[in-house]
């Protein structure tokens, strides 16, 4: 795992400026909740319990997944039990949780945790291009999901 991450630093460097460093994160896989968790910072019972809530009174079919997370905190990236890196969507995955860690590495500043997604799915979408596929065809993550997902608002 370390040289994949290495070579996706590499990669990221060249074709985004992003500081390339050899300090690569933990990568743990975990239940997909607990990558939700993180991703909405339920860290309480009582927090978590309202994402829980939140995803019961939605449909499956509606909802929008959490895949993978970016744990700044333990320095690791969360990726769901049975990832394997074997197709591209997967390892775009890596890709996204990656420029978060150089993103945090850099200690670059946002003025929301929305816009520090642009770059990150910026990267995502480049990297599914170089095997003809796209955000929206893995991921259900159209250009109006992007817009919101990326922007500071209200």
């Amino acid at each position: 795992m370390q040289f994949l991450l290495i070579a996706i630093v590499t990669w990221l460097s060249i074709n985004y400026g992003l500081p390339a460093t050899t300090e690569v994160p933990a990568v743990r896989f975990v239940q997909p909740l607990e990558i939700a968790f993180l991703h909405y910072g339920a860290f309480t019972g009582a927090s978590r319990q309202h994402v829980l809530d939140a995803y019961a009174v939605q449909p499956p079919s509606t909802r929008r997944e959490v895949v993978s997370a970016y744990d700044g905190g333990h320095v690791t990236i969360l990726l769901p039990v049975g990832w394997t890196g074997r197709t591209p969507a997967e390892l775009s995955m890596l890709v996204h949780e990656m420029v978060h860690h150089l993103q945090a590495t850099a200690r670059l500043r946002y003025a929301c945790p929305q816009e520090r997604e642009k770059l990150a799915y910026e990267a995502q979408e480049k990297w599914l291009g170089l095997f003809n596929t796209g955000l929206e065809k893995e991921f259900a993550i159209d250009q109006l999901t992007l817009l919101v997902t990326t922007h500071c608002g209200p």
